[in-house]
């Protein structure tokens, strides 16, 4: 029974947003007011418990709220100066395929941001950008959330790996290193394939079939290729931290000189994917392209230096922090909240800087953001009952029965019945801790001690899982609930949180299993 209920938190999402279709807003409230509930009666928490988590996870709903302010300012502002028209048309030279603008968009351009910011950033923004240049709003959410997901293992500068594997015993940079370089060996049999998964799912559900997919085979597999194979690169010599950053870059290099070129591309352009109702500007644009593209050129400085530099770093941290500790008085309860150390915070100044880069009025931005704010409404709660059910999800071992915690419950319960295929197990209890958590740092840390005992308990190479775990916990990005409800957001598209999480739900799995397919050959071999 209590497996049942350890479920619930995973069950009721996907009950009434993916089977019954629910808005997010109706679907996630009533899941949260179930788990609440089980959580009271069942679990034996108590009520000043539950109370602290609900109030953490309004907290937290805040901080991811503000970050989506910030991208749909950015976007909002950026259209009213022209300068996305601008970037629309740097895009046409550079190739008016579809196709190839998610690559470089949304896989490539996402993971530097990733590998950045992390926190469910690049979603929000490479979402609206390609709404903007004439994505359809599903077609943009869905391809933004899949294409975020390779990176995510050293997203935020590596934190998944240093925060998320920091309770593993010899936890250290060699440690930190080492899985590094298991990730992305693993990731040349499992996250190659994402480019073209990428445009597998944009031609199935938004065109007209998978066919139209196969002419980007060569060309999605080097750039595949170059993304993995130069992460491993860097892995090995740089470490985990600036794996994202570099090999995104490197792969935007390469991605951007061979579609120039036309390099292993069809000479017919795919357009199918554009929205009824986009119209290209007729008129060029005389804005300069760095122009158009210096506010985003800011917001991954900016990110970089505010990750890297250390005064900078402590400066951004504490110098305006609205963190909630012990909430209640409840040790351990607490909600980090650095506010200009928050991708939302970056999001916003590079949208007011944006004003007069572009030489334009501050009316624009204020306007923009007026309409950012009003079209958050639903998305709020949305948020803010999301957030509330997964707090009492994560904080559901301060119990009166002496219970674990509902997600440690479900982790020991699998290990106990599935030890045996467990490296095919490793990468799914990622992605699942992801689904409910929402971060790969706090699903591999809630997760990697077991995956560490189990691995150890039956003999397995405990890197190979533990880095299954990280990738899995990548792919779990695809489907995470308060990521898709953001993500829908950000294009306008609240309310069919559900239609999305079953289009993610293929990629998703699929990643998993190869991932699952690659460390049973490691384990295999080595």
């Amino acid at each position: 029974m209590y497996l049942l209920i350890a479920f619930s938190a995973i069950i009721a999402p996907f009950l009434f947003l993916v089977i019954l279709r629910m808005p997010a807003a109706k679907g996630m409230s009533i899941s949260a007011v179930i788990v609440i509930l089980l959580a009271l009666t069942v679990w034996g928490m108590e009520g000043n418990v539950v109370t602290s988590s609900l109030l953490q996870g309004g907290h937290k709903a805040l901080t991811i709220l503000w970050i989506l302010f910030g991208a749909l300012a950015l976007l909002k502002t950026l259209q009213k100066t022209g300068a996305v028209d601008r970037i629309n048309q740097g895009f046409q030279s550079i190739s008016g395929d579809m196709r190839v603008q998610v690559i470089i968009v949304a896989f490539l351009f996402g993971s530097l941001i990733e590998g950045a910011a992390g926190f469910g950033a690049p979603a929000m923004v490479t979402g609206p950008l390609l709404f903007a240049l004439g994505f359809g709003p599903l077609a943009a959410a869905t391809i933004a959330l899949v294409a975020d997901s390779t990176a995510v293992a050293f997203g935020a500068v590596g934190t998944p790996v240093a925060v998320g594997l920091s309770n593993i015993p010899d936890a250290g940079e060699t440690f930190f290193q080492n899985i590094a370089v298991s990730v992305t060996t693993m990731d040349i049999f499992a996250g190659t394939f994402i480019p073209f998964i990428l445009i597998a799912i944009l031609t199935s559900f938004f065109g007209k079939g998978i066919k139209d997919s196969f002419a980007l085979l060569p060309w999605t597999l080097v750039i595949g290729v170059v993304y993995t194979g130069s992460a491993l690169l860097y892995a090995a010599v740089v470490g985990h931290e600036f794996v994202s950053i570099l090999a995104s870059l490197t792969g935007l290099v390469v991605a951007t000189y061979t579609a120039k070129k036309g390099w292993l591309l069809p000479k017919t352009e795919w357009k199918l994917a554009l929205s009824d109702d986009f119209q290209e500007s007729p008129e060029k644009s005389d804005m300069g392209i760095v122009t158009a593209w210096s506010p985003y050129i800011i917001v991954v400085i900016l990110l970089l230096f505010t990750r890297i530099v250390p005064w900078l770093k402590d400066f951004a941290m504490s110098a305006i922090d609205l963190t909630w500790s012990n909430i209640l008085g409840i040790e351990g309860i607490t909600s980090d909240w650095e506010f200009l150390y928050s991708p939302g915070t970056i999001l916003t100044l590079a949208a007011f800087v944006a004003i007069f880069i572009q030489r334009k009025s501050l009316t624009i931005f204020a306007k923009a953001s007026k309409e950012s704010l009003s079209s958050m409404k639903m998305t709020a709660i949305s948020l803010v009952a999301t957030l509330a059910m997964v707090q009492v999800f994560v904080n559901s071992g301060m119990n009166m029965n002496d219970l674990v915690s509902m997600p440690q419950y479900i982790a020991e319960s699998l290990a106990d019945s599935l030890g045996s295929i467990w490296i095919f197990v490793a990468p799914f209890l990622g992605e699942l801790g992801v689904f409910i958590t929402g971060s790969a740092t706090v699903s591999t840390l809630t997760f990697s001690p077991i995956q560490f005992n189990v691995a150890t308990d039956i003999g397995l190479d405990v890197n190979t899982v533990l880095a299954a775990q990280l990738i899995g916990a990548g792919a779990g990005n695809m489907i995470c609930v308060h990521n898709v409800v953001a993500a829908s957001a950000a294009v306008g598209l609240s309310g069919k949180e559900g239609d999305i999480i079953r289009k993610t739900l293929i990629p998703a799995f699929i990643y998993g299993l190869l991932v699952g397919v690659a460390g049973f050959v490691f384990i295999s071999i080595f």
